[in-house]
């Protein structure tokens, strides 16, 4: 068997009832943080618009646009949700992997099980099979420099997710992944440096396309024999090895076996890219450590991973452009004594303080520091005090990675904070309860319901 053989083997196999019960708690967590992303994000003006939009191409459509009061058809669902939870920046992610697997599966796979009237194991399962297998490609992939992640392989986890719930055959696991892996996005880093919105649809775009390599498959399409390699190893990527994609994988259905990739994620707890986040655990934890304000601080030397040389911007012209600044991120932290998505809102980006203390952090880079392990630094920083005195610390682990877990409640907080401006503080936690129940549910539509304005 080849790798897509032994990947395809997998997706079918997985079944909720021979889950361990931390892979279950993992996943309803995840869901949940992904849920609140969503609907955080649907509060912005173009994500309110283009739910408009979806709900009047599909006007009898069964998937809710949630943080809205429409509905549309999975398709359009899947998208505008996807969309809207990238927007702030609060998304999940995976270490192993790259990029954000759950953004790339649970709108789809949600949209999908709502539609059809699915219940919540069925969900949880598609979510489990589709995260794996989109993390291990993305493990396997050294994704060119310019190239984002968003959007890439997600397709193939999308696909994965939606033909799960479908109870696909191994074989037609199998074609359904080279048919996404030939409808992969090709997406930049650019438009997120620079703040321009389209890049919150790279998201949106795969799970709309991981869908339909699902229904292509159906109407008779066929793909290449190795799509992966052929997108990725030739196109999208310096390096793409298969055989990271399957290594350690029959690990995960013996007893007392390596863990699924879902329980392996990390949490975001700031609401920016996750490249400053490296930085910013350093600086939040050297800020309360010695009580300082915003006004103590001369100037901030920070030593983080190579790619921060494109994440220098001090004065960003947008609330996007703003999280995916090194600079702007340190100094919001510092001078709000928080990392929200009120960090980066526009009336912050009005705030001279930020933006002063903003040109005075200095940023280098450590070509030895990388986002993917664990035993190496991934940032240093040296606060330097008015009258000369310093403070340093050093990030390997952030916060909110499994290898360095925050209780959680940490997480069920996030939620709360995030869509009680949307929801209501007591609604919002009654779906901190039902998403903990998720596998209880007879039909997802119940959880779906209570993700409306």
């Amino acid at each position: 068997m080849d790798y897509l053989d032994r990947l395809a083997a997998f997706v079918a196999a997985t079944r909720f009832d021979a889950l361990a019960a931390s892979t279950i708690a993992a996943a309803k967590l995840v869901l949940l943080d992904t849920l609140g992303a969503i609907v955080a994000g649907s509060a912005l003006d173009e994500n309110g618009e283009l739910a408009r939009f979806a709900a009047a191409r599909a006007p009898h459509g069964a998937a809710t646009l949630l943080g809205h009061r429409g509905k549309s058809d999975a398709f359009w669902a899947a998208l505008t949700n996807a969309t809207a939870g990238v927007a702030l920046e609060v998304d999940e992610g995976s270490r192993l992997g790259g990029g954000h697997p759950a953004i790339h599966v649970v709108p789809a796979a949600l949209a999908v099980a709502e539609e059809r009237r699915l219940d919540g194991r069925r969900l949880l399962e598609s979510v489990v099979a589709g995260y794996e297998v989109g993390s291990r490609i993305g493990g396997a992939t050294t994704a060119r420099a310019n190239v984002h992640s968003h959007g890439t392989w997600g397709t193939i986890s999308t696909a994965v997710a939606v033909a799960k719930l479908g109870g696909a055959s191994a074989e037609t696991v199998r074609a359904v992944m080279n048919l996404a892996a030939s409808m992969s996005p090709a997406n930049t880093w650019t438009p997120a440096l620079e703040g321009a919105t389209i890049r919150n649809l790279y998201p949106g775009r795969s799970a709309f396309q991981g869908i339909l390599a699902v229904e292509l498959q159906r109407c008779g399409f066929t793909g290449l024999g190795d799509a992966p390699s052929d997108v990725y190893g030739t196109i999208l990527a310096d390096r793409f090895e298969p055989e990271l994609a399957v290594a350690g994988l029959d690990a995960l259905t013996r007893a007392g076996g390596a863990a699924y990739r879902i329980e392996q994620n990390y949490f975001k707890l700031h609401a920016c890219c996750r490249f400053n986040h490296f930085a910013l655990d350093a600086v939040m934890a050297l800020r309360s450590a010695h009580e300082l304000t915003a006004g103590d601080i001369e100037r901030v030397e920070i030593v983080t991973i190579p790619f921060a040389v494109r994440m220098g911007a001090r004065a960003p012209a947008s609330s996007l452009a703003a999280r995916f600044s090194i600079p702007w991120a340190i100094a919001a932290a510092l001078v709000l004594g928080r990392t929200d998505p009120t960090a980066f809102d526009a009336k912050a980006l009005a705030d001279e303080r930020i933006r002063a203390l903003a040109q005075r952090v200095e940023l280098s880079t450590d070509s030895a520091m990388t986002p993917r392990r664990a035993d190496a630094p991934t940032a240093h920083v040296r606060l330097v005090l008015r009258g000369g005195k310093t403070h340093e610390r050093t990030t390997s682990v952030v916060r909110g990675d499994a290898l360095s877990p925050v209780p959680r409640d940490e997480i069920t907080t996030k939620f709360v904070s995030l869509t009680a401006p949307i929801l209501g503080e007591s609604h919002a936690r009654k779906i901190v309860d039902l998403a903990e129940d998720a596998d209880t549910l007879d039909d997802v539509g119940r959880l779906t319901a209570m993700l409306v304005s």
